[in-house]
């Protein structure tokens, strides 16, 4: 953990290097990914030690089998060699190395360019392949038109930006930024035409940088202090369960998950902030001309900890791997899209039973909520007092729903998982049955439209802003013009 954060540290200082010494307006593509491949290369080495070859190899080969196997099929292959790659690494350091072990593990790294080996691969399919007419908005728009090189393909999965914690982001918007095309923006109007108001070459990203790092002083002082007098553990003490009252007992449910988070804000926070100091992760300008720095954030700590709902809740945690989710398995799985999606979740993660624990639990949660919002909210919304209470009532439940759920996930094992919700005598599992048998969901659009109707909970919201704010797309390589991707993303956002 010391080595990861040290080597985090240092990669902070060598993106603010990386931006001021080697601009794109001053040095080549060609060195930008040099530099930047075996900066990660050496991070890699030096936090993991020779467990860092696992990166090289696992690109490596994904590299030679979208090569040999050509355009039509390779995100298959890609898809199921890397995720099996990861799996088999991941079982091997649970179950030969030391079980339980939160230290700062190899296997981590991997499930980052895991996600990026998958979806550059169904981009390139989608782009070098499937007809222009068959794609979705989205997938048109990171559709790639040209098979990168092995330097760039290296760059992209290897990067010191972004090879020990992240976060994922598209090829496309990679590229962008080591050609130095980021900072071209171009805003829509509703009538299609582009407004040039708040062009600039190159805005700062020191105040964006300053204030993350400030929320990563915070959830480390937090994570050091509180997070060590709260331990999950403490859910399953045989003296707390048998003295404790149930509302102490769930008091200390959400006290103790919400103790827990502060690790995963300073991780992604820290990472989001390295890369806005190379200068990469610029979404555009606000109405009134403001920067914006979130282009691949992973996370809203603001809307997490007043989550009303959990969709609320699920739409601002860990939002780069719901986009992953849903444009590598949701919009193309053929059946049943929904559990596919949960069940390449739990796969992803890795091999704990708790985790698996976790998504199961997660899909009556979701299903439950869902049917209560859609059948009781209106009632509620009428006068703006009920409304306030409504929702200090859904704040409540949904926190004490996701702690909840999340218990299995901290503990990792079956036996204090179930230890846990046999002492709740799984009254949230049975309420949400209870819930679904009484609240059917409903059904408000048809035909084509009814799919996203069951659509998951993350994805609708988030690709949705991921369409609206994401407002810098350049072209690839002898393809779009950069006119061209602004129509394409502005046809999608009316879509």
């Amino acid at each position: 953990q010391v080595n990861f954060v040290v080597c985090q540290l240092f990669a902070l200082l060598a993106a603010v290097w990386f931006r001021t010494y080697l601009h794109s307006s001053k040095t080549s593509p060609f060195i930008r990914h040099v530099v930047a491949t075996f900066l990660g290369l050496y991070l890699a080495l030096f936090c993991f030690g020779w467990y860092a070859l696992h990166f090289v190899i696992q690109s490596g080969i994904s590299y030679y089998i979208m090569i040999i196997i050509g355009v039509e099929n390779m995100h298959k292959y890609c898809f199921v060699f890397a995720l099996g790659y990861l799996t088999v690494c991941q079982i091997t350091r649970v179950y030969i190395f030391d079980y339980g072990q939160y230290s700062a593990d190899f296997s981590g790294p991997m499930m980052i360019i895991t996600q990026k080996i998958t979806s550059l691969a169904f981009e390139i399919h989608d782009g070098m392949f499937r007809k222009n007419e068959d794609l979705t908005p989205s997938q048109r728009c990171l559709a790639v038109r040209r098979m990168p090189s092995l330097l760039e393909y290296l760059s992209y999965n290897c990067n010191f930006m972004g090879i020990l914690a992240g976060p994922l982001c598209s090829y496309k918007d990679y590229i962008t930024f080591i050609e130095g095309r980021s900072y071209q923006l171009q805003q829509s109007e509703a009538n299609g035409k582009e407004d040039t108001k708040y062009e600039q070459t190159d805005p700062s990203p020191n105040i964006a940088v300053a204030q993350k790092l400030l929320i990563c002083g915070l959830s480390l002082l937090f994570h050091m202090t509180v997070t060590k007098t709260l331990p999950v553990e403490y859910n399953i003490d045989d003296n707390f369960r048998a003295t404790a009252s149930w509302p102490v007992r769930f008091f200390y449910l959400y006290m103790s998950l919400m103790a827990a988070r502060p690790k995963y804000y300073f991780a992604w926070t820290l990472a989001d902030a390295i890369n806005n100091a190379a200068g990469f992760g610029f979404r555009g300008y606000d109405k009134n001309g403001v920067t914006r720095w979130d282009l691949i954030s992973n996370l809203r700590i603001q809307q997490i900890e007043f989550s009303t709902s959990f969709k609320m809740f699920l739409d601002n945690w860990n939002i780069q791997t719901a986009l992953w989710l849903k444009r590598v398995c949701y919009e193309r799985a053929t059946f049943s899209p929904t559990i596919q999606t949960f069940i390449l979740s739990a796969i992803w993660h890795g091999v704990y039973p708790g985790y698996y624990l976790t998504f199961l639990t997660g899909v009556l949660m979701t299903l439950a909520a869902r049917a209560i919002r859609n059948n009781i909210r209106q009632y509620f919304v009428g006068s703006p007092a009920v409304k306030l209470c409504y929702d200090i009532i859904t704040w409540m439940t949904t926190q004490v729903a996701i702690s909840y759920t999340v218990v299995p996930f901290v503990l990792l094992s079956v036996k204090p998982s179930f230890t846990f919700y046999s002492s709740c005598y799984f009254c949230l599992h049975i309420a949400s049955i209870l819930v679904l048998l009484v609240f059917p969901l409903k059904r408000t659009q048809k035909g084509s439209k009814k799919l996203e109707s069951i659509q998951p909970v993350w994805s609708k919201k988030l690709e949705e802003e991921n369409l609206l704010q994401k407002n810098s797309y350049s072209t690839t390589n002898n393809s779009f013009d950069q006119k061209q991707e602004i129509t394409c993303r502005y046809q999608a956002l009316k879509q």
